[in-house]
């Protein structure tokens, strides 16, 4: 299991993910899951990886050495897209030579295809754009409307962007925000965990302002996650209780029935 996640703001870009893979309860490993290619100034690409290890290791390599276009004839590296659009079709391409090539024999071991993407980035004179790359090629891209993607274990840390990203939010405050919704994901899901990898373009850069792995015991995010689990105890007591308990009288005569033995006595006299 994993958990990654991209958000596309007016200032730029934030890509996270976090590193753990398990296959099995005493077979846990870390592994990079989020890759960075590009030329400075030029293009700058993140590619971020969920589901088989196997697969996505494949993916990433032949994305490196090339992989054969069957309408030019000609092999392309991604880092030699023309433009965005064309890098992502090239990431679907590349997606499906692994399912060619390995699909038959995974399927007759019971192992299932399955492996996801999220590919962000810009080339020099286009815009930033972020897709989400299915095992079968196909993707979508980000909006304005909806600017964050996530892959792998994504229910945990959703409700939080959802909340809080705007296309219009700060650059770093995206960043932040990420990091909340990967501590909540984490607190959820064991089979999520650190180190924690983060690249943040900005929008014109062609180049990564950041890329960073945060280390467990690392003391920013040590503190963020403390500072959220308070701020969170301390929202939920400021909200009045709800207002639908009976009054008091009756609400003890109700824990007065609950308790064990309690009224038994008289009950059984009637």
């Amino acid at each position: 299991m994993t958990y990654c996640c991209g958000i596309l703001v007016r200032d730029g870009l934030v890509m996270m993910g976090d590193t753990r893979t398990n296959a099995g309860l005493d077979n846990i490993s870390t592994f990079r899951k989020l890759h960075v290619f590009g030329r400075p100034g030029e293009r700058c690409f993140a590619l971020a990886s969920a589901g088989n290890l196997s697969i996505s290791q494949s993916v990433v390599s032949l994305l490196t050495e090339g992989v054969l276009n069957p309408v030019t004839g000609e092999v392309e590296t991604l880092i030699e897209a023309p433009t965005m659009f064309q890098a992502a079709q090239q990431v679907g391409r590349t997606i499906r030579a692994v399912k060619d090539v390995h699909g038959g024999t995974l399927e007759a071991s019971d192992v299932k295809f399955d492996v996801s993407f999220l590919f962000g980035g810009q080339i020099k004179g286009e815009g930033l754009r972020l897709f989400m790359i299915y095992a079968a090629g196909n993707f979508i891209e980000c909006t304005i409307d909806t600017p964050y993607l996530q892959i792998g274990e994504h229910k945990y840390g959703k409700p939080i962007l959802d909340r809080a990203i705007t296309h219009n939010i700060d650059l770093y405050d995206a960043l932040k925000i990420g990091l909340i919704s990967m501590d909540s994901t984490m607190r959820s899901n064991l089979g999520v965990g650190m180190p924690i990898d983060i690249v943040v373009m900005r929008r014109d850069a062609c180049d990564a302002e950041l890329s960073y792995r945060i280390e467990p015991g690392e003391p920013y995010f040590h503190d963020l996650r403390e500072r959220w689990s308070a701020a969170l105890r301390a929202a939920h007591n400021a909200i009045p209780r709800p207002p639908y308990a009976p009054p008091a009288p009756k609400r003890r005569a109700a824990e007065l029935e609950r308790e064990p033995g309690v009224g038994q006595d008289s009950r059984s006299a009637s």
